[in-house]
């Protein structure tokens, strides 16, 4: 394979979220196998350090904006001239043999397509979320699962307030979609990864070609962490504190297993909120600990008796079961998008109905109340992660990039 070095983009170069730490693990996999990475990102203070640093993007962040800030910021969603200048230059300067694209709408914009195009660079997506089917990246609305976009209807992300609840948010992103499937920026892209078969088969059913497409679940070291098998005095949630990770619906099957402590890890936009409902319930066994990373996060996973994740929108893959179950720690789960994919039901966890609170709290008391079970399920979950080793994701990378290699080299000979 002629592959030596890989130009691997993402809008973040910090630990923002899980895309970001299959980012770095994946940028760190490859090194390690000899190959030299390249990254093109957005500047940002929580940057990691990289003397590639001098090409990445200036820094854009919507959310806190002013309104004249965000009108500037409208047109960069759609095209950034900064990002095709500034990637075109990178792409000049270190010459890579191909472009593994992760995170790149908005900040740095389709418009790196047009670069990577003009100098016939192979191009790999890992798609990480729902954003080249929905305007608002989730098929959310109003906290419940919505694929109104379907057949390019984009205008329904306006119709109905999509993004942020806000019209002016979600006209720019109804534009930004229009535009871009006019400009038909995906078809710059010659191999499509996606970490689960349930986004495999989602992109299809919203128009893309499967032949494009491959599947690559994430990967996690685990031979580095040591399971503990033991059953706490705590079951456990962590992650970001959203609506759409059904926090609410937890806390209600908490209610009804009063006698089960929870501890909540994590920060988001939630959190107040619901501290202020647990307050109001008089809800004296749940526990919001704040975000842990690191070895304090390790001690908490190892401490629970199982993980809660009760998601209640699509979930692309779930690096959060991945984590808990090297830890030798079974998981319930909703059975919404790919977290199927990685439970066997009964085997190394349960699955419930996304949203139904009282069979999650059937099933929390019910694993509780079963300390050998819980044992056995965590047993299982650590042998689970077979298939998800370092090594297997290593072989299925190169191979999508052979892939993509031959796949473009045949597109210039034809």
């Amino acid at each position: 394979m002629n592959i030596k070095k890989i130009l691997n983009v993402n809008k973040f170069y910090y630990l923002k979220g899980g895309s970001e730490r299959y980012y770095f693990t994946q940028s760190e996999l490859l090194s390690k196998n000899g190959f030299e990475v390249i990254p093109f990102a957005m500047k940002d203070s929580r940057n990691m350090d990289t003397p590639y640093a001098r090409y990445f993007v200036s820094n854009i962040d919507y959310y806190t904006a002013n309104y004249l800030e965000k009108l500037k910021y409208a047109w960069k969603i759609i095209y950034s001239r900064e990002a095709y200048k500034k990637i075109d230059e990178l792409i000049k300067v270190t010459e890579p043999d191909i472009a593994h694209l992760h995170l790149f709408q908005h900040q740095l914009s389709p418009s790196i397509l047009f670069s990577l195009k003009k100098h016939k660079i192979p191009v790999v997506y890992t798609v990480h979320d729902l954003k080249p089917m929905c305007a608002n990246y989730l098929m959310l609305n109003k906290n419940s699962v919505c694929e109104d976009c379907k057949q390019k209807k984009y205008y329904k992300c306006l119709c109905n307030s999509c993004v942020k609840n806000s019209r002016s948010g979600s006209l720019v992103n109804t534009l930004e979609m229009y535009i871009h499937n006019f400009w038909k920026v995906y078809e710059y892209i010659d191999v499509f990864i996606t970490p689960s078969t349930f986004l495999r088969d989602k992109m299809i059913e919203f128009g893309f070609k499967k032949e494009k497409i491959v599947i690559i679940p994430h990967f996690l070291c685990y031979e580095k962490i040591t399971p503990d098998y033991s059953p706490a005095g705590y079951i456990l949630y962590f992650g970001r504190l959203s609506k759409e990770k059904g926090l609410y619906t937890l806390i209600k099957a908490m209610e009804v297993n009063s006698h089960i402590t929870l501890k909540i890890a994590g920060e988001g936009a939630l959190r107040k909120e619901l501290e202020g409902y647990v307050r109001q319930r008089k809800l004296h066994n749940i526990e919001f600990i704040g975000f842990k990373e690191g070895t304090e996060l390790a001690n908490v996973i190892k401490n629970s008796a199982f993980v809660v994740c009760p998601s209640e929108c699509y979930e692309t893959f779930g690096f959060t079961i991945l984590e808990a179950m090297a830890y030798g720690k079974p998981v319930i789960a909703a059975n919404i998008g790919a977290y199927s994919e990685l439970l066997e039901n009964g085997k190394n966890g349960f699955l419930f109905p996304s949203g139904h609170y009282e069979d999650l709290a059937e099933k929390i008391d019910y694993l509780w109340s079963k300390p050998k079970l819980t044992i056995e399920l965590g047993k299982y979950a650590r042998k689970s992660l077979d298939g998800f080793h370092p090594k297997v994701h290593l072989q299925k990378l190169l191979k999508a990039y052979e892939t993509c290699l031959s796949s473009k080299e045949s597109s210039y000979s034809a």
